[in-house]
Formats: structure tokens, C-alpha cells, sequence
């Protein structure tokens, strides 16, 4: 059985049994309360660290770097967002493992080092980017100044044409 199909059936299952199992414990309401308090507490987590990551892209960005790190930074916050928005303990305890800052570094620092950047034409070696101006630009040598004129060649006369006033 396919590894996804599995936790679509477990997952579900497994929070299931820790809500009643807290139910039983504490009451029904002080379980909703709960579950509705780990959602806000974190999704506020998620607003704080994603504007982190979103102003650490753009610090990165601005001097000419791919911020590579913090796309999947990004990715994994909104993953944990997610997770903390379905209702139930088990994926709360995930989402709040992609939000905590040290765990997050170690899962990204191992999936990290699998993947492989690849820089489309245009931006050239080296961390730099930007295929037209910006830091990665060695040279002005692509930039051709001019100007130019539009004729319209598409009215095309032929002897019939002659004898006709133009349009214009």
C-alpha cells in the first residue's frame, strides 16, 4: 500500500483516538478549547517566523544571493500552518515541529543537502543573479542604446490599387 494512501488512513484514525482519549480525561468543551488554543497560539508562531523568513529572502535577494533556504523555509511553515489548522493533537505536534526554529534547520539542513539549484539562462555562476542589471552584472556590453522608427509595411499596393484615393 502506497506510503501516502497509508497516512490518509492512519492520520486520521490515530487523531480520532487522542481526541476522544482527551475527551474522556478532561470533558468535551475544555478539548475544544484546547484544540481551538493550539490553532491560534499557532498560528500567530506562523505569522512571527513567516515574516522572518520572508524579510531574511529579501535581505538575500538584494545583495544578490538565491534564497534558496528560506523558499523551504517558507514551504515547510506552510505546511505547519496547515497542520495547525486541522482540528486534533497529532497534527498540531507536527505543525508546531515545523514551526520550532532548531528542528526546522536540521530536517532542511539534511533535505538540503539532496537538492541541487539550478539557475535558468541569464543568470550567471557564482550566487549572483539577474539576466539584465543588478549585482551579478560584470559588464554593460549586452546593452545596445539606439533609437528606432516603426514603418508600417503592411499596406502593400499592387497595380489594381493605383486608381484608389488612399485610405488615410
Amino acid at each position: 500500500m502506497p506510503t501516502l494512501l497509508l497516512l490518509f488512513i492512519v492520520v486520521p484514525i490515530l487523531e480520532m483516538w487522542l481526541l476522544i482519549t482527551v475527551g474522556r480525561e478532561i470533558g468535551a468543551l475544555p478539548t475544544i478549547g484546547l484544540v481551538l488554543l493550539t490553532a491560534v497560539v499557532g498560528l500567530a508562531l506562523l505569522r512571527r517566523q513567516g515574516l522572518s523568513t520572508i524579510l531574511r529572502a529579501q535581505q538575500k535577494m538584494q545583495v544578490g544571493e538565491l534564497p534558496a533556504r528560506e523558499m523551504a523555509e517558507g514551504i515547510f511553515l506552510a505546511v505547519g500552518g496547515a497542520l495547525l489548522l486541522t482540528p486534533g493533537f497529532f497534527t498540531d505536534a507536527l505543525g508546531f515541529a515545523c514551526l520550532i526554529p532548531g528542528l526546522r534547520q536540521l530536517v532542511l539542513g539534511r533535505l538540503l543537502r539532496h537538492v541541487v539549484v539550478v539557475r535558468g539562462p541569464g543568470y550567471p555562476p557564482g550566487g549572483q543573479y539577474g539576466p539584465r542589471r543588478g549585482p551579478g552584472r560584470e559588464s554593460d556590453s549586452d546593452i545596445i542604446e539606439g533609437e528606432y522608427s516603426h514603418e508600417d509595411r503592411n499596406r502593400v499596393r499592387d497595380s489594381r490599387d493605383r486608381d484608389r484615393p488612399d485610405d488615410h
